[in-house]
């Protein structure tokens, strides 16, 4: 077991003085680590940190002010290893990291698995990542080297080289004295990967199949030949989908020869999910990458345009009630329901947005069922206009004592949910076509389709209708 294995195991054991985990990271206990910090007491600030968790020590750094980090950092560096860098957020780390030199970033990566130290390095300066790089060992830097060399987001970048292969032509013994006699193997591994002799992945064999056989059966007679390969240039969110509809905890990934370069776990898959499903959530605000630690100036540029794009959404829809004055004048009514309409439609064609976008995400809507899920939401569209249509209709009518008012609004407010539906499934659709990220541009597109209708629906009706002499 390594140094930084034995502190982390150190830390998890240690009952006195050990933080409650409700007590961790409350106002209290930061507040404390800070004045400790300010006061120059290290050992104090040391003291109160050392019980907590990688994790929660990457949490402590977010939690603290942005120009007090570099002193915490300073107060506190025994316990900054690799562990708790590879926890910290992107922009934390950043700023962290650029007040290291190229060796201390060598030594931190030196301590993790390929795929977290890759996490690190990547964020980096070409001209910082040269330097980190030359400052590793060969192997180190060769295994780095070669995860940058494929496309962010890929599985390569998500691989650790770090795993358990062995030959096909084995027994469960000689495994057996191979895992206990090398102590440079990883620690980390649920599975073995068996291999032919061109190094490519035959099969994978659980520990506990392992610890069960007897040695003299050879391990191609226990391992399992089918398995689960991912391809070195897979895009990250096709692989967390693979592993959760196959509920793999580990993967082979394999080159363009079908060699065994690396392997992904589950671990890793649990961060990409959630990093996948915020980002659509996101994006679909228009709210760029949404982190609290973002520079300021990032989040504006992210966010402005997408309020540009609305504001000339909203020119249009104000257009269209331009050409009806005259109407809104003569009946005053229309103007107060007017929002009514655009607003429910609007929220009709988000709920449908949310639904195609995620179906679209986890590959459940695909090119041989959209016309199938086209025409499953005009029915929900039909459904749930006619529900809000007799419920606007006669309330309408009710209130302001004009049945033929309710029947327009209801005409109008069953129009626009229609539309809203159909929006909503097929503009993600079409950009995606037009290999754009439907979770980027779908938002603007269905609001000003909803808002456009929604007035033009209602104001032509009431115009055509007679309802304003």
């Amino acid at each position: 077991m390594s140094e930084t294995e034995l502190r982390h195991a150190d830390r998890a054991g240690e009952d006195e003085g050990q933080l409650d985990a409700d007590d961790r990271l409350k106002p209290d206990f930061v507040d404390a680590v800070l004045d400790a910090v300010e006061r120059g007491d290290t050992e104090e600030a040391q003291r109160l940190v050392e019980p907590l968790h990688p994790a929660d020590i990457a949490d402590l750094f977010e939690l603290t002010p942005e120009d007090r980090r570099a002193a915490l950092a300073s107060a506190v560096a025994d316990l900054l290893d690799g562990d708790v860098f590879a926890e910290m957020n992107d922009y934390v780390r950043e700023q962290l990291i650029d007040a290291l030199d190229a060796r201390q970033v060598a030594d931190i990566a030196s301590e993790l698995d390929t795929d977290d130290a890759v996490a690190i390095i990547e964020d980096l300066d070409a001209d910082d990542q040269r330097e980190v790089l030359r400052a590793m060992e060969p192997d180190d830097r060769a295994a780095i080297e070669e995860a940058l060399s494929y496309p962010e987001e890929s599985a390569g970048r998500l691989m650790q080289r770090e795993l358990i292969a062995v030959p096909e032509h084995w027994t469960v013994g000689d495994t057996l004295d191979f895992l206990r006699g090398d102590e440079e193997l990883t620690t980390d591994f649920w599975e073995i990967f068996v291999v032919d002799p061109q190094h490519k992945p035959v099969g994978t064999c659980a520990l506990s199949w392992i610890l069960r056989t007897p040695r003299a059966i050879a391990i191609s007679d226990v391992m399992a030949r089918e398995q689960t390969l991912i391809p070195v240039d897979m895009d990250q969110e096709e692989v967390a989908l693979r592993f959760q509809k196959y509920a793999l905890i580990s993967a082979a990934v394999v080159d363009n020869s079908g060699r065994l370069v690396g392997m992904i776990t589950v671990d890793d898959i649990v961060h990409i999910i959630q990093e996948e499903a915020g980002e659509d959530a996101l994006l679909l605000s228009g709210a760029g990458e949404g982190d609290i630690n973002e520079p300021v100036f990032d989040s504006y540029k992210a966010r402005v345009r997408w309020l540009i794009a609305n504001l000339f959404t909203a020119l249009l829809a104000s257009f269209i009630i331009s050409r009806f004055e005259g109407t809104i004048e003569r009946m005053v009514a229309l103007a107060t329901l007017m929002p009514i309409v655009a607003g429910v439609g609007g929220n009709a064609g988000t709920q449908t947005l949310a639904v195609t976008v995620r179906a679209m995400a986890t590959n459940q809507l695909t090119q041989s069922n959209t016309a199938r899920a086209i025409g499953r939401e005009i029915r929900v569209a039909l459904l749930n206009g006619a529900t809000i249509a007799l419920v606007i209709g006669t309330g309408v009518a009710l209130i302001f004592a004009n049945v033929l008012l309710g029947g327009v609004i209801a005409a109008a407010m069953m129009t626009n949910i229609l539309v809203a539906g159909l929006a909503g499934v097929l503009v993600p659709v079409v950009l995606e076509r037009l290999r754009a990220d439907p979770a980027v541009a779908s938002s603007v597109f269905v609001t000003m389709t909803t808002d456009s209708i929604g007035f033009l629906a209602f104001l032509g009706l009431a115009s055509a209708s007679g309802l304003v002499g």
